[in-house]
């Protein structure tokens, strides 16, 4: 599921420099120093990282809760058809409903407090702007969280999220050096393939939710698994 971290963070970062990328535009990076440019760029994708590390962090300690429960299979299978329908829908009755608009408040402190940091030059001011970053409201975000709550635990949820920060630092690093390069077209084309990523994506959490018995894709149900490991630590 690693691999599948990344390629969504890979092609979602063709999203993310439509959405964020005038952040990543707008880095008071040093133009005349490559060496301090660099770092400058580092500290930035790092304090990104670390948001989504945690918050995968979050998301994987709840989904192990549900797991002790047994809940683990479901929870793979409802992640499955969340993301499965998030592309099917149609978009208007998607933000209708997801629930989001509590956030709104937050979102606009957010974006303040970035407002502000992209002034400083700082090096810290560059690692606190990915981290403020890492909570921008994002589709693609909110389905590698999906992703990270049916990961098993809380280190597992947390380097998922990691690791789909990483696929996005290629395309968000050529962003920060070149600007708006991507020509439309182009993204347009990429920009249909992530749907159907997703989806894709989904169907393999619903099959690994189902228990099918094949191997790396639907292995036998984990719950039964879990079960012969506490009679086996009785004994």
């Amino acid at each position: 599921m690693l691999i599948s971290a990344l390629i969504f963070g890979l092609l979602g970062s063709f999203h993310c420099v439509g959405m964020c990328g005038p952040i990543a535009f707008l880095l008071p990076v040093d133009r005349h120093n490559p060496v301090k440019r660099v770092l400058q760029i580092i500290s930035y994708h790092v304090g990104r990282l670390l948001t989504y590390g945690t918050i995968g962090l979050l998301f994987g300690f709840l989904g192990r809760r549900l797991d002790l429960f047994g809940f683990q299979q479901y929870i793979s299978l409802a992640v499955g058809v969340l993301m499965v329908l998030a592309i099917l829908l149609p978009s208007k009755l998607f933000r209708r409903y997801n629930g989001s608009s509590f956030m709104y408040r937050w979102v606009g402190k957010v974006k303040s407090a970035l407002g502000a940091e992209l002034k400083r030059k700082s090096m810290d001011s560059f690692f606190t702007i990915g981290f403020l970053n890492g909570f921008l409201p994002c589709g693609l975000v909110y389905m590698a969280v999906f992703a990270s709550i049916a990961a098993g635990s809380a280190f597992e949820g947390g380097v998922y999220m990691v690791f789909f920060g990483l696929g996005t630092i290629p395309l968000m690093t050529t962003a920060t050096y070149l600007g708006n390069f991507l020509n439309a077209t182009f993204k347009q084309s990429i920009l249909k393939v992530i749907p159907v990523f997703v989806v894709i994506v989904g169907v393999l959490f619903i099959l690994r939710g189902l228990g099918l018995g094949i191997p790396y894709i639907s292995p036998a149900e984990m719950v039964s698994i879990e079960q012969v490991s506490a009679e086996q630590s009785c004994h």
